[in-house]
């Protein structure tokens, strides 16, 4: 409970600050992608090596997974729907027996139709997902961050030793 806390504090630190909108978009699409996928398998390790290579947010991608794997059991009927339809489609079915007698692949699970429809729903929408996010934190910090800097109460906090300090720190620790 203490990680997810932290994450959610690190999160809306993350918004507030001059961290580039892009890396925070995709951290949330990857969270998304991250948050349908099952919970412990191969497509989830791939996932968190993503995060870790490339220049991805991790809080907002630690933080909108939780919130997508709240929501992605409310979809398993699509999900199960959207799979079926793909792992029958006839001009698979050679390159789903060539992928099952692979030695590592079936571990991935894709021929559950739940996880094959989760994979991917989560693939297509999260380009949708990303230009949204992108969006929606740009909107963020234009309306909602400089509305708040303009109030007398910040001003008056900032003016404080206190927040001098906790800035300087900051500086010099994170």
């Amino acid at each position: 409970m203490g990680f997810l806390i932290k994450q959610i504090f690190g999160f809306l630190k993350i918004l507030n600050s001059e961290t580039g909108t892009s890396q925070i978009a995709s951290g949330i699409a990857v969270g998304f992608i991250l948050g349908m996928s099952p919970g412990l398998s191969i497509q989830t390790l791939l996932i968190f090596i993503c995060i870790f290579v490339f220049r991805i947010q991790g809080g907002a991608a630690f933080i909108s997974a939780a919130f997508f794997a709240l929501t992605a059991h409310i979809l398993d009927p699509i999900f199960h729907k959207v799979g079926v339809l793909v792992l029958n489609a006839p001009q698979l079915k050679s390159a789903f027996t060539t992928m099952y007698n692979m030695p590592i692949v079936p571990m991935t699970q894709f021929n559950n139709s739940v996880v094959m429809g989760s994979g991917v729903v989560a693939i297509v929408l999260s380009p949708f997902i990303y230009f949204l996010s992108l969006k929606l934190v740009k909107k963020y910090r234009v309306t909602v961050v400089d509305r708040i800097k303009k109030t007398k109460l910040w001003r008056a906090i900032k003016a404080t030793s206190i927040y001098k300090w906790y800035y300087k720190y900051n500086e010099l620790y994170n």
